[in-house]
Protein backbone atom coordinates (compact mmCIF):
# COMPACT_ATOMS: atom_id res chain seq x y z
CA UNK A 1 0.00 0.00 0.00
CA UNK A 2 0.93 3.61 -0.95
CA UNK A 3 1.95 5.78 2.37
CA UNK A 4 0.26 8.37 2.92
CA UNK A 5 2.95 11.12 4.43
CA UNK A 6 0.44 14.05 3.67
CA UNK A 7 -2.46 12.62 6.15
CA UNK A 8 -2.08 14.25 9.46
CA UNK A 9 -2.41 12.32 12.68
CA UNK A 10 -5.09 14.43 13.91
CA UNK A 11 -7.11 12.87 11.31
CA UNK A 12 -5.63 9.37 11.82
CA UNK A 13 -6.69 9.32 15.83
CA UNK A 14 -10.67 10.30 13.96
CA UNK A 15 -10.98 7.19 12.02
CA UNK A 16 -11.57 4.73 15.01
CA UNK A 17 -14.15 6.59 15.77
CA UNK A 18 -15.95 6.58 12.48
CA UNK A 19 -15.26 2.97 12.59
CA UNK A 20 -16.53 2.50 15.55
CA UNK A 21 -19.84 4.48 14.52
CA UNK A 22 -20.21 2.45 11.25
CA UNK A 23 -20.14 -0.56 12.73
CA UNK A 24 -22.85 0.23 14.76
CA UNK A 25 -25.08 1.34 11.73
CA UNK A 26 -24.29 -2.01 10.69
CA UNK A 27 -25.59 -4.05 13.51
CA UNK A 28 -28.88 -1.62 13.36
CA UNK A 29 -29.29 -2.86 9.88
CA UNK A 30 -28.61 0.62 8.27
CA UNK A 31 -27.30 0.58 5.20
CA UNK A 32 -26.29 4.07 4.10
CA UNK A 33 -25.28 7.44 6.13
CA UNK A 34 -25.05 11.11 4.75
CA UNK A 35 -22.31 13.19 6.42
CA UNK A 36 -24.55 15.53 8.51
CA UNK A 37 -26.00 12.10 10.45
CA UNK A 38 -21.98 10.99 10.78
CA UNK A 39 -21.67 14.65 12.16
CA UNK A 40 -24.66 14.00 14.63
CA UNK A 41 -23.15 10.51 15.92
CA UNK A 42 -19.53 11.72 16.02
CA UNK A 43 -19.73 15.12 16.90
CA UNK A 44 -17.61 16.11 14.08
CA UNK A 45 -18.37 18.60 11.83
CA UNK A 46 -19.84 16.93 8.20
CA UNK A 47 -17.28 18.93 6.49
CA UNK A 48 -14.58 17.98 8.51
CA UNK A 49 -15.45 14.34 8.18
CA UNK A 50 -15.83 14.71 4.15
CA UNK A 51 -12.66 16.29 4.18
CA UNK A 52 -11.07 13.32 6.65
CA UNK A 53 -12.37 10.73 4.36
CA UNK A 54 -11.07 12.17 0.96
CA UNK A 55 -7.93 12.07 2.15
CA UNK A 56 -8.36 8.14 1.80
CA UNK A 57 -10.48 8.54 -2.13
CA UNK A 58 -13.99 9.30 -2.49
CA UNK A 59 -16.66 6.61 -0.64
CA UNK A 60 -19.20 9.16 -0.69
CA UNK A 61 -22.11 9.97 -3.39
CA UNK A 62 -23.48 13.37 -3.65
CA UNK A 63 -27.53 12.88 -2.45
CA UNK A 64 -26.91 9.88 -1.51
CA UNK A 65 -23.74 9.41 1.01
CA UNK A 66 -22.65 6.69 2.06
CA UNK A 67 -22.48 3.09 1.98
CA UNK A 68 -22.26 1.59 5.55
CA UNK A 69 -20.82 -1.76 4.67
CA UNK A 70 -18.69 -0.05 1.94
CA UNK A 71 -16.89 2.22 4.49
CA UNK A 72 -17.14 0.63 7.30
CA UNK A 73 -14.70 -1.92 5.02
CA UNK A 74 -12.90 0.35 3.40
CA UNK A 75 -11.79 2.23 7.45
CA UNK A 76 -11.20 -1.59 8.21
CA UNK A 77 -8.07 -2.31 5.45
CA UNK A 78 -7.14 1.73 6.15
CA UNK A 79 -6.72 0.83 9.89
CA UNK A 80 -5.06 -2.16 8.73
CA UNK A 81 -7.66 -4.33 10.58
CA UNK A 82 -7.68 -6.67 7.50
CA UNK A 83 -4.70 -7.79 8.89
CA UNK A 84 -3.29 -9.74 11.56
CA UNK A 85 -0.01 -9.85 13.72
CA UNK A 86 1.71 -11.85 16.58
CA UNK A 87 2.03 -10.17 19.67
CA UNK A 88 3.53 -10.67 22.98
CA UNK A 89 3.20 -8.24 26.53
CA UNK A 90 5.91 -7.72 29.26
CA UNK A 91 4.77 -7.22 32.26
CA UNK A 92 2.30 -10.02 33.49
CA UNK A 93 0.76 -8.08 36.74
CA UNK A 94 -2.03 -6.23 36.98
CA UNK A 95 -2.08 -4.11 33.91
CA UNK A 96 -0.59 -6.21 32.16
CA UNK A 97 -3.70 -9.53 32.72
CA UNK A 98 -6.12 -6.65 32.22
CA UNK A 99 -5.03 -6.27 28.40
CA UNK A 100 -4.30 -9.34 27.36
CA UNK A 101 -8.11 -10.23 28.75
CA UNK A 102 -9.27 -7.24 26.31
CA UNK A 103 -11.64 -8.38 23.78
CA UNK A 104 -10.77 -5.48 21.37
CA UNK A 105 -7.34 -6.85 20.85
CA UNK A 106 -8.34 -9.53 18.18
CA UNK A 107 -10.51 -7.08 16.45
CA UNK A 108 -7.58 -5.09 16.17
CA UNK A 109 -5.98 -8.14 14.29
CA UNK A 110 -3.40 -8.74 17.26
CA UNK A 111 -2.66 -12.43 17.77
CA UNK A 112 -1.32 -12.72 21.65
CA UNK A 113 1.06 -15.17 21.74
CA UNK A 114 2.00 -15.20 25.34
CA UNK A 115 3.12 -12.87 28.15
CA UNK A 116 6.96 -11.83 29.61
CA UNK A 117 7.90 -11.01 32.78
CA UNK A 118 10.88 -10.58 35.20
CA UNK A 119 9.37 -11.91 38.43
CA UNK A 120 10.24 -15.50 39.41
CA UNK A 121 6.89 -15.67 41.38
CA UNK A 122 4.90 -15.02 38.00
CA UNK A 123 6.77 -17.00 35.75
CA UNK A 124 5.77 -20.43 34.54
CA UNK A 125 1.92 -19.41 35.64
CA UNK A 126 -1.02 -19.30 33.08
CA UNK A 127 -3.11 -15.88 32.57
CA UNK A 128 -6.12 -18.06 30.51
CA UNK A 129 -4.48 -20.51 28.23
CA UNK A 130 -1.32 -18.46 27.99
CA UNK A 131 2.16 -19.20 29.74
CA UNK A 132 3.97 -16.04 31.19
CA UNK A 133 7.97 -16.69 30.49
CA UNK A 134 11.07 -15.48 31.55
CA UNK A 135 12.16 -11.77 29.79
CA UNK A 136 15.19 -13.43 29.48
CA UNK A 137 13.84 -15.22 26.45
CA UNK A 138 12.32 -12.53 25.03
CA UNK A 139 14.35 -11.85 21.93
CA UNK A 140 14.86 -15.48 21.22
CA UNK A 141 10.58 -15.96 20.95
CA UNK A 142 10.26 -12.62 18.84
CA UNK A 143 12.93 -14.20 16.37
CA UNK A 144 11.00 -17.91 16.64
CA UNK A 145 7.65 -16.99 16.21
CA UNK A 146 7.43 -13.28 13.65
CA UNK A 147 6.24 -11.34 16.40
CA UNK A 148 5.58 -8.12 15.11
CA UNK A 149 3.81 -6.12 18.04
CA UNK A 150 4.73 -5.63 21.39
CA UNK A 151 2.80 -4.30 24.25
CA UNK A 152 4.85 -2.97 27.09
CA UNK A 153 3.14 -2.48 30.64
CA UNK A 154 6.33 -2.90 32.63
CA UNK A 155 7.32 -0.06 35.32
CA UNK A 156 8.72 2.91 33.76
CA UNK A 157 12.15 2.22 34.91
CA UNK A 158 12.08 -1.27 32.98
CA UNK A 159 10.49 0.41 30.18
CA UNK A 160 12.88 1.44 27.84
CA UNK A 161 15.19 -1.33 28.01
CA UNK A 162 12.72 -3.56 27.26
CA UNK A 163 12.12 -1.77 24.05
CA UNK A 164 15.39 -2.28 22.68
CA UNK A 165 15.61 -5.58 23.08
CA UNK A 166 11.67 -5.72 21.05
CA UNK A 167 13.19 -3.20 18.73
CA UNK A 168 16.84 -5.80 18.48
CA UNK A 169 14.41 -8.41 17.11
CA UNK A 170 12.75 -6.41 14.32
CA UNK A 171 9.16 -5.16 16.35
CA UNK A 172 6.93 -2.88 13.95
CA UNK A 173 5.17 -1.52 16.58
CA UNK A 174 5.06 -0.79 20.34
CA UNK A 175 1.98 -0.39 22.58
CA UNK A 176 3.29 1.71 25.23
CA UNK A 177 1.60 1.68 28.96
CA UNK A 178 4.53 2.57 30.95
CA UNK A 179 5.05 6.20 32.00
CA UNK A 180 7.99 6.85 29.56
CA UNK A 181 8.89 8.44 26.26
CA UNK A 182 11.00 5.58 24.55
CA UNK A 183 13.66 6.45 22.20
CA UNK A 184 13.04 4.03 18.68
CA UNK A 185 14.12 4.23 15.65
CA UNK A 186 11.94 5.93 12.96
CA UNK A 187 10.67 2.48 11.48
CA UNK A 188 9.24 1.33 14.51
CA UNK A 189 6.18 2.51 15.25
CA UNK A 190 4.68 3.35 18.95
CA UNK A 191 1.58 4.48 20.44
CA UNK A 192 1.49 5.71 23.90
CA UNK A 193 -1.33 5.60 26.77
CA UNK A 194 0.07 6.88 29.31
CA UNK A 195 -2.65 6.63 31.88
CA UNK A 196 -1.72 8.81 34.43
CA UNK A 197 -1.79 12.09 31.84
CA UNK A 198 -5.30 10.67 30.62
CA UNK A 199 -6.22 11.43 34.61
CA UNK A 200 -4.63 14.51 34.49
CA UNK A 201 -6.38 15.76 31.63
CA UNK A 202 -9.45 14.68 33.72
CA UNK A 203 -8.57 16.09 36.92
CA UNK A 204 -7.50 19.87 35.58
CA UNK A 205 -11.33 19.79 33.43
CA UNK A 206 -13.05 18.90 36.33
CA UNK A 207 -11.36 21.34 38.18
CA UNK A 208 -11.75 24.03 35.52
CA UNK A 209 -15.53 23.24 35.53
CA UNK A 210 -15.70 23.61 39.49
CA UNK A 211 -14.25 27.51 38.91
CA UNK A 212 -17.20 28.79 36.24
CA UNK A 213 -19.73 27.04 38.94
Amino acid sequence: MRKRDNVSMAVVRRLPKYYRYLRDLLSKDINKVSSSELSRLTGFTASQIRQDLNNFGGFGQQGYGYNVSELHNQLSKILGLNKSYNAVIVGAGNLGQAIGNYGGLQEAGLNLLTFFDKSAKMIGLRIGDLEIRDVSSLERFIEENNVEVGIITTPTGSAQAVADLMVNKGIKGIWNFAEADLKVPDHVMVENVHLNESLFTLSYLIEDNDLDD
